[in-house]
């Protein structure tokens, strides 16, 4: 089946969803996405979005946190517009229902998190990305010009120079994305979504480890299709491990936020001693990338299983009320904050490199833009700054649907080139027969990743954990061609690619910066590794 819009958004978490409510001024909109609509990892998002609110705070002190944190690699120049135009977008939040907590004057409840110097987080309590999820799924819905496809995948990406491969023809100079081949899970077809502009929106890589605080769609999907379209992707060897994950058999990938930190939490040992004043001047409230290192470096120490957050200095009733999803998520495992100590470990958590955008989100593909945690930017350089992924996402969705509708729009002067788009071609793919190999391929990427390419790394890691995604690449793409395709295997395809990429990423950069920590070449090297990792297709 054939359908066609002015705007197709790939995703539904708070990029997909602000650059959906903003094209649909101008156009028509198809928005996919993969599971169900508020299955995002926005919906997951605990802490906030920052942005400087208080009279007491100012666009200075928030960049140069900012810049702080990416540790040479953030861009100043991006950091200082995306902060400038933090409030603004905020404001929109707030114009469309999200409801941020509130004080007793009822002033916004500023929150502070690890590597701010100020109280600059906007939230609503520990649930902030649920509360922005379920505001804007509601305007989406409500909206005529706005068509919702749930449990839908993109396959992969149609471009102008894809299509000429496989008709003989010369491409031009610079590729055009006419919209997306789209998995229907419902009813095992390959549909082709046609558009004059393509938004990817997808979200990360977290899925890449066995141990994560993302949601089970965070398997990079879009950034492997944009990589397969043929556009650079940057800075991929850094993927942000959160530092506190909660630690249970039976707590699979639950977040406990920096926001507890924020209000005085502090980390300890196993016998109870506080070791971050060893590494940071900020102690516990240390950037995100110094707080995971410390604490790998002190379980590998120990040889304990995780370490303890400890915020028994603040009352059951004061946790309720600031903390109530972390709180009743302890008590359901037996632990309650405010007399015990909560165990915790670092998880992935955030891909800080992504797809290589402009300020406008445009990709080297034109009409096709990458927003959210699928893109490259230049704001979160080698490390992102608490609760600045949110911010990026209302920006950066803003600005490009303003330029994607100026530039491709309906009222435009773009004109698609007329060119028939032949249907998705499943040549002759049959049903698989032996899906354990996908299970099976998926649990080893994850093991050799989270093994070889985790927190720290070493060349030898990084040699076997190519090795092994060179040859399961292989596989995978064998697999592809043979059998008819399902969700899980395209999240497979795209999982083993991602992992690649970091892997080539990583290799590349000889040096440690932010997230990227190998013990053989342990110090930083601003003259030869201080710009972006870029890879080309």
């Amino acid at each position: 089946m054939e359908y066609r819009s002015d705007y197709l958004v790939l995703g539904s978490g708070l990029a997909g969803m602000v650059f959906a409510l903003k094209a649909a001024r101008t156009g028509t909109v198809h928005l996919v996405t993969k599971r169900t609509l508020d299955q995002a990892a926005t919906d997951w998002a605990q802490g906030g979005i920052a942005s400087v609110w208080s009279e007491t705070d100012s666009f200075e002190s928030h960049i140069a946190d900012t810049l702080a944190a990416g540790a040479g690699l953030s861009d100043p120049k991006v950091v200082e517009r995306v902060v400038c135009a933090g409030p603004a977008r905020v404001q929109e939040l707030i114009d469309w229902g999200v409801q941020f907590s509130r004080s007793d004057r009822d002033e916004f409840d500023l929150g502070r998190e690890g590597g701010h110097s100020r109280r600059r987080v906007l939230h609503a309590t520990d649930m902030t990305g649920h509360a922005i999820q379920m505001a804007l799924m509601a305007r989406l819905k409500e909206n005529p010009n706005i068509r919702i496809f749930e449990n839908h995948f993109g396959v992969d990406l149609i471009t102008s120079q894809r299509l000429d491969r496989r008709q003989g023809r010369r491409s031009g100079s610079r590729s055009i994305c006419y919209g997306s081949y789209v998995l229907n899970d419902a009813t095992g077809e390959v549909d082709t979504f046609l558009s004059r502009t393509t938004a990817i929106g997808t979200g990360g890589a977290g899925k890449v480890y066995v141990y994560t605080s993302n949601p089970d769609t965070a398997t990079g999907d879009g950034i492997a299709m944009a990589w397969r379209a043929g556009c650079r992707v940057a800075n991929m060897e850094f993927m942000q491990f959160h530092p506190t994950c909660l630690y249970h058999p039976k707590a699979k990938s639950f977040l406990v936020s920096e926001a507890l930190r924020g209000e005085g939490a502090i980390l300890r040992l196993a016998d109870g001693t506080p070791f971050m004043e060893r590494y940071h001047p900020m102690k516990d409230l240390a950037p995100r990338d110094v707080v995971s290192q410390a604490i790998d470096r002190e379980m590998k120490r120990t040889g304990d299983d995780c370490v303890y957050l400890d915020i028994t200095h603040k009352s059951a009733e004061w946790l309720k009320e600031r903390f109530p999803n972390i709180y009743e998520r302890c008590l359901l495992y037996g632990i309650d904050m405010a007399v015990a100590p909560v165990p915790v470990v670092p998880a992935a958590h955030y891909t800080c490199g992504g797809i290589m955008t402009g300020m406008t989100g445009e990709t080297d593909v034109a009409g096709l833009y990458a927003i959210g945690e699928a893109a490259y930017t230049g704001l979160h350089g080698a490390n992102r700054l608490a609760s600045n992924s949110l911010l990026e996402c209302a920006v950066f969705a803003h600005w490009a649907s303003e330029h994607a509708a100026l530039t491709y729009g309906p009222g435009s002067d773009f004109q698609l080139p007329e060119r028939t788009i032949p249907p998705w071609d499943p040549g002759r793919a049959t049903e698989p027969d032996e899906l354990v190999v996908v299970t099976h391929n998926w649990n080893e990427v994850r093991r050799f990743m989270w093994d070889y390419v985790g927190i720290v790394r070493t060349n030898r890691r990084l040699e076997r954990a190519r090795r092994r995604a060179d040859n399961l690449i292989g596989e995978i793409n064998g697999f592809y061609w043979d059998f008819k395709v399902t969700p899980d295997l395209l999240e497979l395809r795209n999982l083993s690619r991602v992992a690649m990429l970091i892997i080539q990423s990583a290799r590349a950069r000889k040096e440690s910066r932010g997230l990227h920590s190998t013990l053989d070449y342990p110090d930083r090297n601003d003259e030869a590794f201080g710009r972006p990792t870029i890879l080309y297709p």
